[in-house]
C-alpha cells in the first residue's frame, strides 16, 4: 500500500512525501522483521545464521559504516553518493559472479 502511495506522490511531484513514504516503509520492515528473528532465534535451539559469505559481510559492513558517515554530517556530497554506487557495484558483481 505505501509503494502505490510513494509512486502516486512521485508522479505529482511531491518528491518530499514520495521519499518519506517509501524509507518510511522499508524502515517499519525493517524495524518489524529484525526483532521477530531475533526473538525467534532465541526460542530455537539452533544459532542465528545470516547465509552471507565473508566478502559479503565485508560489504554489508563497508555499506553501513558509509550509511552511518553520510549520514551524521546532514548533508551527502557527490563524492559521498559515488562511493555508495561503487560499493553497489562491487556487490552485484559479487551477486552474479561469486
Amino acid at each position: 500500500m505505501e509503494t502505490s502511495a510513494a509512486l502516486r506522490a512521485a508522479v505529482r511531484n511531491r518528491v518530499q512525501t514520495s521519499l518519506n513514504l517509501a524509507l518510511g516503509s522499508a524502515l517499519a520492515s525493517i524495524g518489524l522483521t529484525i526483532p521477530a528473528v531475533a526473538i525467534a532465534s532465541s526460542r530455537l535451539s539452533g544459532p542465528l545464521v545470516l547465509g552471507l559469505d565473508p566478502a559479503h559481510l565485508v560489504l554489508l559492513t563497508l555499506t553501513v559504516v558509509l550509511g552511518i558517515l553520510t549520514v551524521i554530517p546532514r548533508r551527502a556530497t557527490p563524492l559521498q553518493g559515488a562511493v555508495h554506487l561503487a560499493v553497489l557495484a562491487g556487490y552485484m558483481v559479487l551477486a552474479v559472479n561469486p
